[in-house]
This record gives structure tokens, C-alpha cells and sequence, in this order.
């Protein structure tokens, strides 16, 4: 194998295969990104048995062939190499060694048989549509803080994917606290597929992809995998096996009093009073009346916290306590926006949407305080 290709290029390929690979594994192979040079292109190949990602970059190629090296070495180098430099690859002492040089930089990485490398299944998958990348990314981000971080509840530790009509996708998140549900609607007819769970990994390495196009991506899947196509990309992972909660069952149908306020105001009233809070809890207690709420905050060691805040609110006085972390990452999704709490009682799970967005739509639980 001998080539030359550009730095800039190679690195923003090396900085997805770094990312996939498992820092710590008891199998070396794992930590290799697989080099194969063919065709006018190198193809970069990583995984960890459960996500892989496979992306080309052009190189004028010299000398066909392949090899694996270590994923975070060569980026780590290559990183340090003058920005729009030339690069040139080369395999020395009988394939056991990479030669890298740029300039008046060479380096020798000690590489591992390419054979030895893991398979990576890119056959076509049963079910497949085309979403554009930027809707699809926001329909990942403003979900993906709702995900579970618990391992006995694995299936909740994702998002769930699932089409709800046939020009409609919808993602939906929980921790068993708060939910997120977003839809996004199709410019084309959707494949009836079968609901399937995007692993916490899949979605964040998606997502640093996604953020770098606002091209369509081609989406595959079948009912154990997923894979996402666009460009010079492609991204497959194995999906969660599990069944995810019938969320719409949570979903509380007679939350009939009616709060309207300023997120932004109200994420940085709550970050106020919630710097006094106990570090276990976080708890906040919100108090309703008439056009406005008193939010409040005490600590038995340190003291309290109560701030008052304008909204639009004429149903009957309420009380409800939150997780001040949970309200400020459901801020987060709604900053600079005029939105709407939908309420029962203290008990009951809190509606949260968007005044002018169907598409977006929340639940928190609330907490005792």
C-alpha cells in the first residue's frame, strides 16, 4: 500500500473512527481503524462490534492495498501535522509497519493483519427511506436528553423510532422522570417498519455526523440493525433488543389548567433559586396563582432561595416540585420560546410543548417537596 492524500480530509475521517473505537478492550484489533487503498480513494473502517462506521476519502493511490493501526494514534498524529499538508502512507518492513510522512515528519506505527480485522455487514436492509440530515438532527438532539442512563433498564437507554402515519417518523425518550416525544413530518410515503431503539451511542455518533451535512441521509434498517448512508459515510450499528414502554399510555388527557410563560425567564429564575438546593434532591417548588409563580429553594445547611415570576395562569392555585436539573434540561429544548405547561395536580405527569409547535411535546414528573 502506498499513497498520498490531504490532511485536512483524513483527519475529519480519523476523528469519526476514533470515536467508535473502544479506548479500553482486551481485543487490540478493536482499537485499529482498517486502512484499505483502492480506486482513486482510502477507506477508513472502525467499530466496536455493535457500531461501525465506514467512510472514503480521496487519495492518489500508488500502490494498492490494506492494513489496521491504531485509531487514536494515527489521529493524534495526524492532528499535529501542518493544517492542508500532504500526507503520504506507505506499508514498510513486510506489512508490519505503517510509514507516515509529511514534511519533515515520519513517523512507523506497528499495524495489525488487515484479515484479522471484523467483518462489517453492508448489505441493503428490508426497510428504507431518505430524511433530510438537519430535520433529522434536530429530531435526535431535542430528544436526547430524555434518554435513560440506567443499565437494568437498557431498553430505555436510546431512542425509540417508530412511524405514527405514513408521512410522519416520531422519536421518543424517557428515563421514566421526563419524556420527550418529537415528530417530524416526510416529504415522501415511509415504509411501514417496525419500531426500533437507536442506542445512546448510535444517536451521538449520528448526530456528530449529521451536524457536518444538510444533505438527505439514506436510512436502512431492519429489526436488529440500523444504518445511516450520505455522502462519503456510512454508519451502522445493531439496535437495542427490547420492547420500549407504550408511552402514549403515561400521557395524562385531562391536564386542563393552563400556564404560558417565557422559557428563557424561567430557566434563569430556576437556575437562581436552585444554586441554594440540596445537592441530592435539586428540588424546586413552584408556586401558581394568578399571573404568576414563586419559585422556591432551601437548603437546611445553607438557606433558601424564592424568586417571583410573571406568567399568563388563571385556573386555581397550585404547588408543584421539580428536579431543578430536569427543568433546566427541558429549558434547554425550549429556549427563546413561549411555552406552555399543561397541569392536573401535584401528582400528575406535567405537559410541556412549544405555544406555537405541535411537532415538539414534553412530560415531567413531578417530585415531593
Amino acid at each position: 500500500m502506498q499513497l498520498t492524500l490531504e490532511r485536512n480530509q483524513f483527519l475529519k475521517a480519523l476523528s469519526h473512527a476514533q470515536s467508535v473505537v473502544e479506548k479500553r478492550t482486551t481485543v487490540p484489533i478493536l482499537a485499529h481503524v482498517l486502512l484499505e487503498a483502492e480506486s482513486g480513494q482510502l477507506r477508513l473502517t472502525s467499530t466496536d462490534l455493535e457500531l461501525a462506521i465506514v467512510e472514503t476519502v480521496p487519495a492518489k493511490i500508488q500502490k494498492a492495498g490494506g492494513t489496521t493501526v491504531s485509531a487514536q494514534l494515527l489521529h493524534d498524529i495526524v492532528r499535529k501535522l501542518k493544517d492542508g499538508s500532504d500526507i503520504q502512507l506507505s506499508l514498510e518492513n513486510e506489512g508490519s509497519h505503517l510509514q507516515i510522512i509529511s514534511g519533515r515528519s515520519e513517523f512507523k506505527l506497528a499495524c495489525l493483519p488487515p484479515e484479522d480485522f471484523p467483518a462489517i455487514n453492508t448489505t441493503d436492509l428490508p426497510y428504507r427511506f431518505k430524511v433530510n440530515g438537519k430535520n433529522f438532527l434536530n429530531l435526535l438532539e431535542k430528544a436526547r436528553f430524555a434518554m435513560s442512563t440506567e443499565e437494568t433498564r437498557y431498553y430505555l437507554n436510546g431512542i425509540y423510532l417508530h412511524p405514527v402515519a405514513s408521512r410522519e417518523i416520531r422519536a421518543v425518550a424517557t428515563d421514566g422522570h421526563r419524556l420527550a416525544r418529537l415528530s417530524l413530518a416526510m416529504p415522501q410515503d415511509l415504509p411501514d417498519f417496525p419500531g426500533i431503539i437507536l442506542s445512546r451511542k448510535t444517536v451521538n455518533e449520528a448526530m456528530k455526523i449529521l451536524g457536518e451535512t444538510e444533505d438527505d441521509i439514506e436510512v436502512s434498517l431492519s429489526e436488529t440493525q440500523v444504518s445511516f448512508k450520505f455522502n462519503h459515510v456510512y454508519l451502522t450499528s445493531r439496535l437495542i433488543d427490547g420492547s420500549f414502554p407504550d408511552y402514549e399510555a403515561i400521557i395524562p388527557a385531562h391536564n386542563e389548567k393552563t400556564l404560558k410563560m417565557s422559557m428563557t425567564a424561567f430557566s434563569e429564575a430556576v437556575d437562581r433559586v436552585a444554586t441554594v438546593s440540596t445537592e441530592k434532591s435539586r428540588s424546586v417548588k413552584l408556586s401558581i396563582n394568578t399571573n404568576k409563580i414563586i419559585l422556591t429553594a432551601s437548603n437546611s445547611e445553607f438557606g433558601s432561595a424564592v424568586e417571583e415570576l410573571e406568567v399568563e395562569y388563571a385556573a386555581s392555585p397550585l404547588e408543584l416540585g421539580f428536579n431543578a436539573r430536569y427543568l433546566l434540561d427541558l429549558s434547554h429544548q425550549l429556549s427563546n420560546t413561549e411555552t406552555e405547561f399543561a397541569m392536573s395536580d401535584s401528582a400528575t405527569p406535567v405537559v410541556v410543548r412549544e405555544v406555537d409547535n405541535n411537532d415538539a411535546f414534553y412530560l415531567l414528573m413531578p417530585m415531593r417537596v
